[in-house]
C-alpha cells in the first residue's frame, strides 16, 4: 500500500515537474510570496485580468437570476474587497455565482426581491455556522480524480458556451454557464445552440475573436513574449480588440461591433440614481418558512460549490499552498451577508475567475482584493469607457481558459495515473457536462469511493505462498488497519485455501482490526480449518483478545 502511494506520489510530482519546465515557473514555485503586498505589481495586473473577465460575468449572471444588473456588480466588489481579505486561500475569486442562478430565479420570483435578501443574509449566518463547526474539512475528502474532472468537464463548458460569444451571437448571457446540457433538447442544447449561432456570426466579431486568441497564444508559445510580459496576454487581448472596434467604426462601419456584442454596464445619470440602485432586506418576512428554507439551500448549494473552487484552486497554484476551508466558509458568509444587506447576489468563490486569476499569475490575494476594487472604481467613475470592450476579446480569454482545463494532455495524465484515478475523472468529467457541476461532482464521488472500497479489500493484507520441504505454508499479513471493509476478501481468501496446508496469519504490524475480521478468523480457526486439515498459526494477536477464545473488544 505504501509503495503503491510512493508510486503515485513519484508520478504526480514528475508531472509537476515537468509541466514546470520553464525556469520562472520553476523560480516562482521554489519562492513562496510572503506579504499580501509582497507581488503588487504581478497581482495588480492579473487583478485588471480577473476584473476584465469578472464584469461581464457579474452582469450575465445577474441578468439571468432575475436581478438588476448592479446587483451583480455589488457582489462582485464585496467578494473582491471582503471576502477577498477574509478568505485563507491565496488565488481564489468570489462573486456571483452560475451554480445558484436556478434557485436565485426562483427565490426572487416566489417572495419579493427584497424578502429574498433577508434569504441570502441568513444564509450567510447559516455559512459562518458551518465554519465555526468545522464543516470545512469536507473539502479534503474530494479525490484528486473527481477535482480534475470537475475541472475538465467545466472547461468544456466554457468552451461550449463561449463559442456563441466568439462568432457574434450573444443572445444567451455571458457567464451563464450551467444552463444546457448536452442532453437537454435540441432546441436549447450546447451543440444545437452554437450550430444556430453561426446564423447570426458577426464578421467584425470573429475577426477580433482570431486576433485576441493569437495575441494569447503567442504569449505562451514565443520565447520573447514570454520573457517580457509587460502586461498580461489577456489584458493585451482586450485593449488590441478596443482599439480594432475603433478602427472598424471609422474606416469598416459594417465590421463595427455595436449593441449586444459589447460589455454593458449600467451608467447611472447621477448620484440619487446611483443611490438608488441599492436595496434593502425586508425583515418583516422573518417569520416566513419559506425564507428559511431558502436560506438553507443557498447556504448548503453555495458551500459545496465554495469548497470544491478551493480545491480545485489549491491544485492549481503553481505554489501548492492549501487553503483552510472553515476559515473560506466564515468569509463567504461574511460576503454574504453584507451583500445582501445592500442589494447584491448571494455568492460563491467561482472556478471561472480563480482560474483566470491563477492563469495571469496571481501571486496573493492582492490580485482578488484589487479586482474588488477596479469594479467599485470603474462602476463609479468610468462606465462609459468599459462598454466600449467587445465581448468576442473575452469570449477568447474564457476560450482559452477552457482549453487548458480540458486540454488533451489532461486526459493523458490521468490515463497514466492508472485506471482507479482516470475512470472516475472521465465519468465526473462527462456528468458535469451532461448534467450539471454539483450531480457531476456527486456521480463522481460516488464512482471513487467504490474504487476506494475495492483497492481498500485489495489492501487489507498481504498474502503469499512459501514452499519448504515440510510442505508448503501460507502467509498472510495483515495491514495496519482492517476495516470491516475487508471482511468478505479476507473470508473469500480463507475459504480457499489448499487442504492439508499451514497457514499464519500475522498481525504484529496491525493496531487496529474491526470485530467482524477478528470473528471471521475465530470461525475459521475453531471450525472452518478442521473441514480442510489446516494448521492455523496466529502472530502478533495481543493475549487479551485470543481469537480462539472469546473476543471481547476489537481495539488493537
Amino acid at each position: 500500500m505504501i509503495r503503491d502511494q510512493l508510486t503515485l506520489n513519484f508520478k504526480l510530482k514528475s508531472s509537476l515537474v515537468k509541466s514546470l519546465k520553464d525556469n520562472e515557473l520553476i523560480d516562482r514555485y521554489m519562492s513562496k510570496p510572503k506579504s499580501l503586498f509582497s507581488s503588487f505589481k504581478t497581482d495588480s495586473l492579473s487583478g485588471i485580468v480577473v476584473f476584465l473577465v469578472a464584469l461581464p460575468l457579474c452582469l450575465g449572471i445577474a441578468g439571468a437570476s432575475g436581478a438588476s444588473a448592479f446587483s451583480g456588480i455589488i457582489t462582485g466588489i464585496i467578494g473582491g474587497l471582503v471576502v477577498g481579505y477574509l478568505s485563507g486561500s491565496h488565488v481564489s475569486v468570489s462573486g456571483p455565482a452560475a451554480s445558484l442562478i436556478a434557485i436565485v430565479i426562483v427565490a426572487i420570483q416566489d417572495l419579493g426581491f427584497e424578502a429574498f435578501l433577508l434569504s441570502g443574509v441568513l444564509a450567510g449566518v447559516f455559512q459562518l455556522v458551518l465554519g465555526v463547526v468545522k464543516a470545512g474539512t469536507f473539502s479534503n475528502y474530494i479525490p484528486s480524480g473527481v477535482i480534475q474532472g470537475m475541472l475538465s468537464g467545466i472547461g468544456l463548458i466554457i468552451i461550449f458556451k463561449e463559442v456563441p460569444h466568439a462568432i457574434g451571437y450573444d443572445k444567451e448571457h455571458e457567464g451563464d454557464f450551467f444552463n444546457y446540457s448536452l442532453t437537454d433538447s435540441m432546441d436549447d442544447g450546447y451543440l444545437n445552440e452554437i450550430i444556430h449561432a453561426f446564423n447570426f456570426a458577426h464578421t467584425g466579431v470573429i475577426i477580433v475573436t482570431l486576433i485576441s486568441i493569437g495575441i494569447l497564444i503567442a504569449y505562451m508559445k514565443v520565447p520573447f513574449l514570454k520573457k517580457v510580459k509587460l502586461l498580461p496576454s489577456a489584458l493585451f487581448a482586450v485593449i488590441i480588440g478596443v482599439v480594432i472596434n475603433e478602427i472598424f467604426r471609422v474606416f469598416f462601419p459594417d465590421l463595427h461591433i455595436t449593441g449586444d456584442h459589447l460589455v454593458k454596464l449600467p451608467v447611472p445619470g447621477s448620484a440619487e440614481e446611483f443611490i438608488g440602485q441599492f436595496s434593502l432586506p425586508d425583515f418583516t418576512f422573518i417569520s416566513n418558512p419559506d425564507i428559511w428554507v431558502t436560506a438553507l439551500t443557498i447556504a448548503a448549494v453555495a458551500s459545496i460549490a465554495t469548497l470544491l473552487t478551493i480545491e480545485a484552486g489549491d491544485r492549481m497554484d503553481p505554489y501548492k499552498r492549501y487553503s483552510n476551508g472553515n476559515t473560506e466558509l466564515k468569509a463567504q458568509g461574511v460576503g454574504n451577508i453584507l451583500c445582501c444587506l445592500i442589494g447584491g447576489l448571494p455568492m460563491t468563490s467561482v472556478i471561472v475567475r480563480t482560474t483566470a486569476n491563477i492563469d495571469a499569475g496571481a501571486r496573493t490575494k492582492f490580485s482578488s482584493i484589487f479586482h474588488g476594487f477596479l469594479l467599485l472604481l470603474t462602476v463609479i467613475l468610468i462606465p462609459t469607457l468599459l462598454n466600449k470592450i467587445p465581448i468576442a476579446s473575452l469570449a477568447a480569454i474564457l476560450l482559452i481558459i477552457g482549453y487548458k482545463l480540458a486540454s488533451p494532455s489532461v486526459f493523458k495524465k490521468m490515463w497514466a495515473i492508472g485506471k482507479y484515478h482516470f475512470i472516475p475523472f472521465l465519468i465526473t468529467a462527462v456528468c458535469v457536462v451532461s448534467l450539471d457541476l454539483l450531480k457531476g461532482v456527486g456521480i463522481g464521488l460516488a464512482v471513487s469511493s467504490i474504487f476506494i472500497l475495492k483497492g481498500n479489500m485489495r489492501l487489507a493484507y498481504y498474502f503469499k505462498k512459501e514452499k519448504h520441504k515440510e510442505g508448503e505454508d501460507i502467509h498472510i499479513d495483515l495491514a495496519q488497519e482492517v476495516s470491516f471493509l475487508n471482511k468478505a476478501a479476507i473470508k473469500q481468501t480463507l475459504v480457499h485455501l489448499p487442504k492439508d496446508s499451514k497457514v499464519i496469519i500475522n498481525a504484529e504490524n496491525t493496531v487496529y482490526i474491526d470485530y467482524d475480521i477478528l470473528e471471521v478468523i475465530k470461525d475459521f480457526h475453531t471450525n472452518g480449518s478442521k473441514e480442510k486439515n489446516i494448521v492455523v498459526v496466529l502472530k502478533g494477536f495481543k493475549e487479551s483478545y485470543n481469537v480462539e477464545n472469546t473476543i471481547d473488544s476489537h481495539v488493537y
